[in-house]
């Protein structure tokens, strides 16, 4: 007899999740192959559905740069190279280059790279969970874990409050035009379940276990902002969904889809949240 979807889900989220968390509280190379990983299978995804929308992009190049960008984020950090955006511009002429050669004219080479560029930023932003992690006012592998799941635990939460109070009670539509099954109740409910975690959150984790805090409003802020973002996100991915004509990004994962339609919300919420803690957290004894 096949297993439902709950019980796939169900199966994957109990393996998955221990990994996860472990793996970040290890960090280092670690985290590296792990965020490198779904970068990369992301990007994979990514570009699967704009070849599914009539577009050809430079898939192989595309998923590797993708999934090496944690790698040079890291060694940056070790000091072993110097990344900037410098060299943003080279990757482009590099991948415009190969467009020419591998496309020519009629296979549409500006759009191959455009989409190609896309997918590589796009899946990237996945990359910022490491930079959370080794936040310099986060000092050790217990400070950066907890620091690193606080946007985790908000992006879950309001995902939890728009499924349950949505499908209860929601009836006018967000956008119905791009994710027909969203509702204005559901997404004014996840942004309270967002605040009242952020709160919580803050309040017996952060402080006493990482020793890092946020002024009261801030934390406010916090919620709202990263529930904004994460719901934006999963928009976002529905809306290229639409656009290719595709259900899921992939079947990776049974019961779930692909990796982009499990972490859409965070390649959102996570940069909110790194350019935001870079400006609101503080060490809980200030």
């Amino acid at each position: 007899m096949a297993m439902s979807e709950f019980a796939w889900r169900t199966i994957f989220s109990l393996i998955a999740v221990p990994v996860a968390l472990f793996t970040v509280f290890l960090g280092g190379p670690y985290l590296v192959t792990l965020i490198g990983t779904m970068a990369g299978v992301a990007a994979w995804e990514f570009f699967r559905m704009s070849r599914a929308g009539g577009v050809e992009p430079l898939q192989t190049p595309g998923v590797a740069i993708t999934a090496l960008i944690p790698v040079a984020v890291h060694a940056d950090r070790l000091q072993v190279i110097d990344v900037s955006l410098r060299w943003l511009p080279v990757v482009a002429i590099v991948l415009l280059g190969m467009a020419i050669w591998l496309r020519g004219p009629s296979r549409r080479p500006g759009l191959a790279v455009a989409a190609t560029l896309f997918g590589i930023v796009y899946a990237g932003l996945f990359t910022y969970a490491y930079s959370i992690r080794y936040h310099s006012y986060a000092i050790g592998a217990v400070a950066g874990s907890i620091l690193l799941a606080l946007p985790l635990v908000i992006t879950w939460l309001t995902d939890i409050g728009a499924y349950l109070i949505g499908r209860s009670f929601g009836k006018r539509k967000l956008m119905p035009s791009v994710s027909p099954g969203k509702t204005i109740a559901g997404s004014v409910a996840g942004l309270v379940f967002a605040v009242v975690g952020a709160w919580l959150y803050v309040e017996f984790l952060l402080q006493p276990y990482a020793h890092l805090s946020m002024r009261p409003l801030a934390v406010i802020a916090f919620g709202v902002l990263i529930s904004v973002a994460a719901q934006t996100g999963d928009l976002a991915e529905s809306l290229l969904k639409r656009e290719a004509g595709v259900k899921n990004s992939s079947g990776l994962i049974p019961g779930h889809g692909g990796v982009l339609d499990r972490v859409d919300s965070l390649l959102f919420a996570l940069p909110a949240a790194y350019l935001l803690l870079d400006l609101w957290l503080i060490p809980a004894t200030a």
